[in-house]
């Protein structure tokens, strides 16, 4: 649903991360959409707290590892941005944690995830593809 091959950045495995982040997000949405009493759609919400929060380390790293490959200008900024992401995904895994029926924070967590997700990959994302040569990087070796 909110995936658009537009956002594909020209590395196969950092584009592959980002259609996944974009999959689970919307499955993770659809679920809380759905009329099923919140209970029942406790274990899903719980996945999706612990695949965000061990996702974005590896898909982070990943794209990290990317910049430093190509000399990405913009690294430090870059990585700053996936720090203080990384400490609001933490924050609201505590708070889950805390209080897993507490309905505001699922909703804002997943507010935030959808926001952040299509704003970074969009926006901040797209400025790295401007330095991945035309023939693309391999990360994975």
């Amino acid at each position: 649903m909110l995936w658009r091959e537009q956002y594909k950045i020209g590395v196969e495995l950092v584009d592959k991360q980002h259609e996944e982040l974009f999959r689970r997000l919307s499955a993770f949405i659809d679920v809380l959409r759905n009329s099923t009493p919140l209970e029942q759609k406790m274990d899903e919400i719980e996945k999706t707290f612990h695949f965000m929060g061990e996702y974005v380390q590896v898909h982070f790293q990943s794209e990290e590892d990317l910049q430093a490959k190509i000399g990405y200008p913009e690294f430090e900024k870059h990585r700053r941005i996936h720090d203080s992401f990384k400490q609001e995904i933490n924050a609201f895994q505590e708070e889950f944690y805390k209080d897993k029926y507490n309905e505001d924070l699922i909703m804002a967590f997943s507010g935030r995830l959808l926001t952040w997700l299509i704003n970074h990959v969009t926006g901040d994302d797209q400025n790295i593809a401007k330095y991945v040569p035309s023939g693309g990087v391999d990360i994975e070796s």
